[in-house]
């Protein structure tokens, strides 16, 4: 029997093309154009300042593999998965090579001429290329934002045509990367599964051989930053996301307690959090929580996120052996995959959450 189609991003997003106006809006930050003003959105919400001591959760990579330190490490892991959906991820294990290169990649890619970057524009109602991100119809207002948006895994999925070729290191250091980031979420989903008490192959077959899509995005520094988003308010919604900076910029908040938490990002660390679909497999246990990023007022910053899918026998839906250990009725009703992106991506463009009508 022939395997069903992954589902396709096209036509179901909205993304608009950087044009020679927003290229040189973002040049020059002073005047920022009507289209990106979005002063209330911004000052939407209290930001926690500089006085108040909180800190991220921080998950250790090399205690979670030491037997003696696991179980405290675990712990701390679900802890953060349940409480605040995020975390960052030291000692990671990553060739540190791979990614330096994919780093290098990345900023030279940025750097190089619009007419460059241009050669790999959205096109019409296209996920994929360099562009914006995605846009909100009932706003119409654009993010402060530029970004390079791949389908990386599997291989079958690729549309090279939208591969930069410019630098020519950018394919093959995307590619590398984009295998290494499978390994680290495998590694992570069998400690997850440890924390909520089931099979380690019963979370990893979940993401096992689906889509993994990748934006590299670059939030120019503007000066008037009350006025501009670098990213709407959303949750992520696929599996399991994996951020890492390419410099250590800040403007990346967590909505928390009604509250916006800004992230400092740690050397060397990945920012790891819990998407949608996991909030689902997890029966409500892990929580997808609502993030936004803010531009910097003096500096640049660039990310490279990793969007891991699941899907449980071609459904949203929580693990069966879950709910058969919980004795615990499903908090979400199933969806097959290709209904859940494409009801996903709609709400992602009206400003609502998809997940929260699937909630029984």
């Amino acid at each position: 029997m022939e395997a069903a189609e992954a589902p396709n991003y096209d036509s179901i997003v909205n993304r608009d093309e950087i044009t020679d106006a927003a290229a040189a809006a973002f040049a020059n930050p002073e005047q920022v154009p009507e289209k990106y003003v979005r002063t209330e959105e911004v000052l939407d919400g209290v930001v926690v300042g500089a006085d108040e001591s909180y800190e991220l959760p921080v998950v250790d990579m090399a205690r979670l593999l030491d037997p003696e330190l696991a179980p405290s490490e675990v712990a701390k892991l679900g802890d953060a998965c349940r409480n605040w959906g995020f975390f960052q991820l030291t000692n990671h294990g990553v060739d540190e090579a791979v990614v330096q290169r994919m780093k290098d990649a990345t900023v030279q890619f940025f750097s190089s001429p619009l007419d460059s970057k241009a050669k790999v524009a959205v096109r019409g109602n296209g996920f994929e290329g360099f562009g914006h991100h995605y846009s909100r119809a009932s706003s119409g207002k654009l993010d402060w934002a530029e970004s390079m948006i791949l389908i990386t895994q599997p291989v079958k999925d690729r549309n090279m045509e939208m591969w930069p070729t410019n630098p020519p290191t950018f394919r093959d250091a995307l590619d590398v990367y984009s295998v290494e980031m499978i390994g680290l979420a495998m590694r992570l989903l069998g400690f997850m599964a440890a924390d909520l008490g089931v099979e380690p192959e019963a979370l990893q077959d979940a993401f096992t051989g689906k889509r993994q899509s990748m934006a590299v995005h670059h939030y120019p520094p503007c000066r008037q930053r009350e006025k501009v988003m670098g990213i709407t308010p959303h949750t992520d919604g696929l599996g399991l996301t994996l951020l890492l900076h390419v410099d250590d910029t800040p403007g990346l908040q967590i909505r928390r307690g009604g509250r916006w938490f800004p992230v400092r990002p740690l050397p060397g660390a990945f920012v790891v959090n819990v998407a949608d679909i996991l909030d689902v497999l997890t029966n409500g246990a892990y929580a997808s929580v609502e993030h936004r990023v803010l531009p910097d007022a003096e500096r640049a910053r660039t990310t490279v996120v990793v969007f891991q899918e699941a899907s449980v026998g071609g459904l949203v839906a929580p693990l069966p052996g879950l709910l058969d250990q919980q004795g615990a009725r499903a908090r979400y009703r199933s969806i097959e995959i290709e209904e859940y992106i494409k009801g996903n991506f709609n709400a992602l463009e009206q400003g609502t959450r998809f997940i929260q009508s699937l909630r029984i």
